[in-house]
């Protein structure tokens, strides 16, 4: 354990060995850091926010913050963040409200530039990457691989797809589905991720099997309800577009179309 004699950590907080902390770090009483954490100069952790292992956080992050939240009303909520993530400078991750889940969530080996926003109750997967300035509002959720572009501001209670890509400056107002590029303001679909799929190893025949099923929800003039049908049946010989249908099934704001 390295912690600089500047900073100011609680004894009761719960620091594991080889965890780095720098100059003028604060670290509170209900705090937990995994092995192999660095934490940067000037960072604040505080509230009951969990840390696991080998994360990166840079100098001047706010972790485990009370939510921006009027209704909430000191109630014991949470953060929890996974393994091998990287936390650029100035990004502010807000616990969770007793009106959701009571916890925010990050898993693991998400890539988050500088300056970016998590509020209450979002949960966000793992292998994500959020470019500098992305901004979710409470309750969001974000699928794993999903990137957000620089810029990109999340609507409260949206649901962001695994494997989708938003352009810079997006803003949704509405859900995202799994694989799609969104971009705009109100964000629209501008067709398959197909790029960072076949990165990822989906083949070139799962590729043009989930172009075809885009074509089929965004291009053939059928309604969301008659498109999931024939996605249902897609599905059958392409599994990966259950996905989608699973994403629709618990859609609350609506899907960008």
């Amino acid at each position: 354990m390295k912690i600089h004699p500047t900073a100011i950590v609680d004894p009761r907080a719960e620091i594991a060995a080889e965890v780095e902390i720098g100059p003028y770090a604060v670290i509170g009483e209900h705090v937990k850091i995994g092995p192999g954490c660095r934490i940067g100069p000037h960072a604040v952790v505080t509230g009951n926010t969990s840390i696991g292992a080998n994360n990166r956080i840079y100098q001047f992050v706010s972790l485990g913050e009370a939510p921006q939240d009027k209704k909430y009303g000191g109630e014991p909520t949470r953060l929890e963040i996974g393994s091998n993530n990287t936390i650029r400078e100035f990004c502010t991750f807000n616990r969770g409200t007793v009106q959701d889940a009571t916890v925010t969530r990050v898993g693991d080996n998400n890539w988050i530039m500088a300056y970016v926003h998590l509020a209450h109750d979002c949960q966000v997967g793992n292998h994500t990457v959020f470019a500098n300035n992305t901004q979710l509002a409470g309750h969001v959720h974000v699928g794993d691989y999903a990137i957000l572009g620089g810029f990109t501001v999340v609507h409260q209670f949206c649901h962001i797809g695994a494997h989708s890509i938003t352009g810079l400056g997006t803003i949704a107002l509405q859900d995202i589905p799994p694989y799609v590029i969104a971009s705009g303001n109100s964000a629209r679909p501008y067709g398959i991720n197909a790029e960072g799929l076949k990165r990822r190893g989906f083949t070139a025949e799962t590729v043009a099997k989930l172009k075809r099923a885009y074509k089929t929800l965004y291009k053939s003039g059928l309604t969301l309800d008659e498109a999931k049908n024939e996605l249902e049946r897609q599905a059958a010989e392409c599994p990966e577009i259950r996905l989608w249908l699973e994403f629709f099934a618990v859609s609350t704001r609506g899907v960008i179309r």
